[in-house]
C-alpha cells in the first residue's frame, strides 16, 4: 500500500487501513527508540521547521525529538522574536519558511483552520498540524490511538469514555475521529456547560452520569481542565469538580481492573485526576508519551521519505 498523505491536517479522510498501515510503522519506528544507537538516516537532507505560536513541551519536544532521531535539520521558530511579532501575516511568514527550503512545517496556532490554511498557501512543504485552536490536535490522537492499540490489539468494538471538557477540547475532537474508525464506540460525560452542542455530528453519545460513562470502559480518558474555566463560572470550583468527574479509585473500578487510564498531559493531580490513578497500574500516561516520539517519527517518514506516491 503506498501512502498517499502529504500533510496531517486532520483525521479526516484517513481510512482505517491508512491507520491500520500506521499503526505499524509506528511500532517500528519504536523500535529503533530501544536501540544504542536511535538515529536513522531516513530523513537526511530535509529541512523542518517547528512554528509554535501557542506554549507546548510533549508536543513541541516530541517532534523535534522524532526529526532528529529520522536525522533532519530542524529549526525551532517561535512567534515572539521574530516578524510575526512585528506585524508580518502567516502567509507571508510561510512563503518566507519555503523560500529558506523548508521541507516541512510544524504548526500550533491558536485560530481554527490554521494548518489547512497553510497547506493551502504553500507549494511543495509538507504541513504537520500541532493544534489549531479548539479545532483538532491529530497527532495527539495518533499516539492515543497507539497507546491503546499496543495494550488492547483490536480495538474493534471496545468502548471509550471521554471524561472533562470536550467544549474546548481539540483533543477530543481527534481522538472521537481516529478511535471511531478502528471501531471504538465513544461516550463522553463531564458537565454539560463544557459539552458541544454537536455532540451527535462529532460520532459520539453523551451520558451526564461519569460513573454510568465509564461502565464497562476499556479506556477512561481525562481531558485536562483549564483553570479559567472555573474563573468564567463553567464549573463552581475545581474541588467540586474533582468530586463529581474527577478519575478517582472508586470511578476507576467501575470500569474494571483491565481498563486503561489515559491523558494528554499536564495533568493538574486532584482536579481531573486523583495521584493514585495517575500513577496506578492501569495508567499508560507515560507510555503515551513515549508513543509521541515513535509516532511522529512515523508520520514524517511516511509523508517525506516513505512511501508515499
Amino acid at each position: 500500500m503506498n501512502w498517499r498523505h502529504k500533510d496531517l491536517i486532520d483525521l479526516d479522510d484517513w481510512t482505517r487501513e491508512e491507520l491500520n498501515l500506521f499503526l505499524e510503522q509506528a511500532n517500528y519506528m519504536e523500535e529503533l527508540l530501544n536501540r544504542p544507537i536511535k538515529k536513522v538516516p531516513a530523513l537526511r537532507g530535509k529541512l523542518i521547521v517547528n512554528f509554535f505560536f501557542e506554549p507546548s513541551t510533549r508536543t513541541r519536544v516530541s517532534f523535534e525529538l522524532a526529526e532528529k532521531m529520522l536525522s533532519a535539520d530542524v529549526v525551532n521558530w517561535s512567534s515572539s522574536g521574530s516578524s510575526v511579532s512585528k506585524g508580518e501575516t502567516l502567509r507571508d511568514t510561510a512563503w518566507t519558511l519555503e523560500a529558506m527550503g523548508a521541507d516541512a512545517v510544524v504548526i500550533r496556532y491558536g485560530a481554527v483552520g490554521s494548518a489547512d490554511y497553510l497547506s493551502r498557501k504553500l507549494k511543495k512543504a509538507s504541513v504537520f498540524n500541532a493544534g489549531d485552536g479548539t479545532h483538532g490536535h491529530p497527532t495527539q490522537a495518533l499516539l492515543d490511538l497507539h497507546s491503546a492499540w499496543k495494550k488492547l490489539g483490536n480495538l474493534e468494538g471496545s468502548r471509550m469514555a471521554i471524561v472533562g471538557d470536550v467544549l474546548h477540547s481539540r483533543v477530543a475532537r481527534s481522538n472521537i475521529k481516529a478511535f471511531s474508525k478502528m471501531g471504538v464506540k465513544v461516550i463522553l460525560s463531564g458537565p454539560a456547560t463544557l459539552m458541544p452542542t454537536d455532540i451527535p455530528s462529532l460520532g459520539a453519545e453523551y451520558d451526564p452520569d461519569p460513573r454510568s460513562a465509564v461502565k464497562d470502559a476499556d479506556m477512561i480518558y481525562l481531558l485536562r481542565i483549564q483553570k479559567e474555566r472555573q474563573e468564567q463560572g463553567l464549573i463552581p470550583s475545581l474541588d467540586e469538580y474533582h468530586l463529581r468527574y474527577g478519575a478517582t479509585e472508586e470511578l476507576v473500578s467501575l470500569a474494571g481492573k483491565d481498563a486503561l487510564v489515559m491523558h494528554p498531559g499536564p495533568i493538574n493531580r486532584r482536579v481531573e485526576i486523583a495521584s493514585e490513578v495517575a500513577d496506578g497500574e492501569q495508567s499508560i500516561i507515560l507510555k503515551q508519551v513515549r508513543s509521541g516520539v515513535a509516532v511522529r517519527m512515523a508520520l514524517l517518514y511516511l509523508c517525506l521519505g516513505g512511501v508515499r506516491n
